[in-house]
């Protein structure tokens, strides 16, 4: 394979020199980089905090930056917060209600996917949601058992 003619042209010393001088062009840009990725994520954390979401925002690329994500934090848990709304419905719901009523009452998620999310746990929380119909989910019959809920009656007592 023929050499390019502009590598002919420089002598080792010069190219050494071209890759020490871009070597450090690098570790500026990477340093910048991580500096301006600190204030994004002090803006992020200011966003959470006023209840501001960050969907569609920086965080997809957050992991791939190396930055940190940050999670939405809630009083509930995912399986409290779907029980509640079932219960209030009171009959089966639709997976897609069921989001609905979550959000409505206030449980935060940045998930991109956040009805993939509730339907895994839907189907995962066997004991508590019974399918009565496709795509259809209630609670089964005495509450599903270990609620925030029940612990709280038992301590009660």
């Amino acid at each position: 394979m023929a050499r390019p003619s502009t590598a002919a042209a420089f002598n080792i010393a010069q190219l050494e020199r071209l890759l020490q001088d871009r070597k450090t062009e690098l570790t500026r840009l990477e340093r910048q980089r991580q500096s301006l990725a600190r204030k994004l994520d002090g803006i992020d954390r200011q966003i959470v905090k006023l209840g501001g979401s960050l969907r569609g925002g920086r965080r997809g690329n957050a992991l791939r930056l190396g930055g940190l994500g940050i999670r939405a934090r809630n009083d509930v848990s995912l399986v409290e917060a779907i029980e509640t709304a079932l219960r209030e419905n009171g009959k089966p719901m639709k997976v897609g209600d069921i989001v609905a009523a979550v959000e409505s009452k206030g449980y935060r998620s940045n998930s991109a996917n956040f009805r993939g999310i509730v339907n895994q746990t839907l189907i995962k929380e066997r004991k508590r949601f019974a399918n009565p119909e496709r795509a259809t989910y209630a609670l089964k019959s005495g509450g599903g058992g270990g609620g925030a809920a029940k612990k709280n009656e038992e301590a009660a007592a």
